[in-house]
């Protein structure tokens, strides 16, 4: 049954609300999506603080420029899953590069990063940087390699001065 105005406009308004908040966002084609994939998706994505949103071409598009972000309608082909972003820039690529890559009817098509439309690509390679964890830990590793090598070298003197006083009392 076709939607009212009214219902349209409850749906545009929900969806600009949404859109205002992101981070990221991840465009998918989706054919054979069926009911066993979103169950699995929109869990995966719930642990992960992404958000999964189905709503007509028109309506998305309609939203995005309603936040100030434009995507040619013509950029988005085919059934539009569209998977938001609040907490992570990263998030939403990761998980649908990871769920896409075994599918054969769905592939990521573009994205929204920093209020810009990227390709395909630029979301393929924002799915493999590591996550925020990864990179604060080898950056907390890389600021404390300086000061961990200088301990080791005033150690080192302390060490050979001990094996020197071990050598000179195993001969006495």
């Amino acid at each position: 049954m076709p939607k009212t105005r009214a219902q349209k406009e409850e749906i545009l308004d929900e969806l600009s609300e949404k859109l205002s908040r992101i981070k990221s966002a991840v465009f998918t084609s989706v054919s054979g999506y069926t009911m066993d994939d979103a169950n699995a998706l929109r869990q995966k994505g719930r642990t992960q603080g992404v958000e999964l949103v189905v709503a007509k071409k028109t309506l998305l598009t309609r939203a995005l420029e309603k936040n100030g972000l434009q995507v040619k309608e013509e950029d988005l082909t085919g059934s539009i899953l569209t998977t938001l972003g609040y907490q992570d820039e990263i998030a939403p690529s990761k998980l649908m590069a990871a769920f896409t890559k075994d599918r054969e009817g769905m592939k990521v098509i573009g994205g929204i990063l920093e209020g810009v439309f990227v390709g395909s690509e630029a979301i393929k390679q924002l799915a493999t940087l590591p996550s925020r964890e990864e990179l604060l830990s080898k950056l907390v590793g890389s600021l404390n390699a300086p000061a961990s090598g200088f301990v080791n070298v005033l150690a080192g003197n302390l060490r050979g001065l001990v094996q020197v006083l071990n050598a000179i009392g195993a001969v006495k």
